[in-house]
């Protein structure tokens, strides 16, 4: 009898669908690299027949230490495509969070960029089961301790021709470790099954289903400026290539380039978190603006006063939500259909809260014994979810998964509420809530209203110990050249207070000026830090 084909979901048809679509779009790489998806289809499998020689086998274990660049994309897919493993390691933890990562995933072969070639000479002999090391470079390689292989010449002596097997769409394809707020990174993992089902998700939800950052597949040019290092660069370089954008790679985050890049390639579809938002809208030059460049922004909430400095700017923003362990979409600001006739200024509101589920995406926002919150916008609890694409399991660490997947569905540890259109919205994270008085105080809805002050340029919320009330809001400042008054600020809230937007009580009783805000490796507001700082 013959049987049919049993049909694997790998990464490959990712690749291999988006180079038949649009084998002569381009790749670019800041102003030192430009080819076709034909181009990238050839080095790709030049790639993995080079990583063939090194031993690389199905499982083996591939460390990538990169800025974002077209090398970085062929990883991406050469890696996994075999069979192997592709660890996307976070270049800004701290060494020795990087060491532990590194023994952690047992890591064989290290591909690094020249830039981090002195870290691995300092780390490299305790790296017992790393066997080969290849460095990438954009100039000259750097004399070094670690190996002669070089990324471009070995490709060049490679086979343009390589046969990318079938086999289990269950076989992991990615490995990365969360930043790790508490204790050491805890290594997080996806198979070929849940990227690909995270990129035609993805696919479907950002051209598919309305929302200000709708995007059109014929004309969008892409760049990240959410690392590749984290959590896939959010899905969207997979997602990129399957509808064959032109992408954009800008390297190592220096505003100039990224300026020069946007302009000259004509970049229209970006993302990355609050922060490096901020950093672009404070270097816009006076009188200039971008022509509706679309930003999706993730990582944090996205302050309501960044997005109309964004939007005067020229530069359209919506929110998205997910976590590393969610691969990591899980809602985004899309507008439902029947609210498509609101006003501009009612679908700003909803760009930016934290949205409704992507599509195949299940969200319950729960109370400590799992009932649902009543949806009045008022109700909170915490966000769980049930999606496809959602890591199985911690590696090798079965108690933090059990808390993970605790009651069948995954607990994010944010606390949010839901409003009667299905529409969630953060209000904190279960560790930064502040609990004052027996009362809860959203941390998040502090730093979106003071981001509305003209004269407040960033702006973090941490509780700090009270004697009398257990915790009460501290607000730290970082002000716009004309630096405001305590009293202003009060005064600001307090008009919040008379819509009954917040209560009084939830008023800061101190304000605390700072030239910069501590981040962490991914460009979050480091709130531990702020609350060891001011304890």
């Amino acid at each position: 009898m013959v049987e049919a084909y049993n049909y694997q979901l790998l990464i490959k048809h990712i690749l291999e669908s988006g180079v038949g679509y649009a084998p002569k779009q381009e790749i670019v790489y800041r102003d030192l690299m430009r080819y076709t998806y034909s181009d990238l289809y050839e080095r790709v499998q030049q790639l993995a027949n080079a990583l063939e020689e090194l031993g690389v086998r199905k499982g083996t274990k591939v460390a990538v230490l990169d800025w974002d660049s077209h090398r970085y994309l062929e990883c991406y897919f050469a890696i996994p495509m075999m069979g192997a493993v592709l660890h996307t390691v976070n270049i800004r933890l701290s060494p020795e969070d990087i060491l532990y990562t590194m023994q952690h995933a047992e890591d064989e072969v290290v591909l690094v960029y020249s830039d981090f070639v002195p870290l691995m000479e300092s780390l490299k002999d305790k790296l017992d089961t790393v066997k080969s090391y290849v460095i990438m470079t954009d100039g000259e390689v750097p004399e070094n301790s670690l190996t002669d292989i070089e990324y471009e010449e070995m490709l060049k002596n490679s086979s343009k021709s390589y046969e990318f097997p079938d086999f289990d769409e269950n076989t992991m394809a990615t490995l990365a470790y969360t930043t790790g707020t508490t204790g050491r990174p805890k290594g997080v993992w996806f198979t070929h099954r849940h990227i690909v089902l995270h990129t035609l998700a993805g696919c479907i939800g950002l051209t598919g289903l309305r929302s200000p950052l709708r995007l059109n597949s014929d004309e969008e040019v892409y760049m990240p400026l959410t690392p590749l290092f984290h959590v896939h660069a959010w899905g969207v370089p997979y997602m990129s290539t399957l509808l064959g954008f032109k992408q954009v790679y800008p390297g190592r985050y220096e505003p100039q380039m990224i300026a020069k890049l946007v302009l000259t390639e004509g970049v229209s579809f970006s993302h990355c978190v609050p922060t490096i938002l901020q950093m672009i809208v404070d270097n816009v030059p006076e009188g200039f603006k971008f022509n509706g460049w679309k930003v999706l922004i993730g990582g944090s909430k996205l302050p309501k006063g960044l997005a109309i400095r964004a939007m005067e700017k020229g530069i359209l923003t919506m929110s998205a939500y997910g976590m590393s362990e969610t691969c990591p979409a899980l809602t985004g600001a899309f507008i439902k259909p029947h609210l498509m006739n609101l006003s501009d200024e009612e679908k700003a509101e909803i760009a930016i809260k934290t949205g409704i589920p992507f599509p195949l995406v299940y969200i319950r926002v729960v109370h400590d014994d799992f009932s649902d919150v009543k949806p009045d916008g008022q109700d909170m609890g915490e966000i769980v979810a049930r999606a496809p694409w959602l890591t199985q399991s911690y590696l090798k660490d079965e108690e933090k998964t059990r808390e993970l997947w605790e009651g069948g569905w995954l607990h994010t540890g944010d606390i949010a509420v839901m409003d009667e259109e299905g529409y969630i919205t953060i209000v904190d994270r279960l560790k930064d809530v502040i609990k004052s008085g027996g009362e809860w105080i959203s941390s998040l809805t502090l730093e979106n209203l003071l981001s509305l002050h003209p004269k407040v340029r960033e702006v973090a919320v941490i509780g700090i110990p009270d004697e009398k009330w257990g915790e009460r809001p501290l607000a730290i400042i970082v002000p716009m050249d004309d630096k405001p008054s305590e009293e202003e600020l009060r005064g600001h809230l307090m008009k919040f207070v008379e819509e009954g937007k917040i209560t009084k009580w939830a008023v800061p009783d101190r304000f605390v000026f700072v030239d910069e805000l501590p981040k962490t490796s991914v460009g979050k507001i480091n709130k531990r830090e702020l609350r060891e700082q001011f304890k």
